[in-house]
């Protein structure tokens, strides 16, 4: 709390600038790679906090994330994007795809359910 921002390491800056976003209670965020610096439990921690807001507060929170599997955990809708722009778009189900990430990524993938949440993931071949 006393200390300037640029003393805070990479991690805590993040949740420093979350938090502030999350302070303007605002009905819209637009939020651009959220859990950079985080480990993987604070990752967990404010997608859940960015998920509650959805919930509870009717927000529209819109996140670039290039964590696929977190990103379906934690999506109603997805927009997939490749080297030629839009590769598909719904829900995770419907979007994280064997055939979508071959065509966005080049990746071969198993895609199974989460064993927690049973959201599809992906698992690199």
């Amino acid at each position: 709390m006393d200390r300037p921002l640029d003393e805070l390491s990479g991690g805590q800056r993040q949740r420093a600038w979350i938090a502030l976003v999350l302070a303007q209670d605002t009905p819209c965020l637009l939020l651009d790679e959220p859990t950079t610096w985080l480990d993987l439990s604070h990752q967990i921690e404010v997608l859940g906090l960015l998920r509650e807001r959805n919930r509870r507060h009717d927000a529209t929170v819109i996140t670039v994330l290039h964590d696929l599997n977190l990103a379906a955990r934690f999506s109603d809708h997805l927009v997939l994007l490749g080297p030629a722009g839009l590769v598909s778009t719904g829900s995770p189900q419907e979007v994280l795809t064997e055939s979508n990430l071959k065509e966005a990524f080049g990746l071969s993938a198993l895609v199974m359910p989460d064993p927690v949440t049973g959201a599809p993931m992906a698992v690199p071949r």
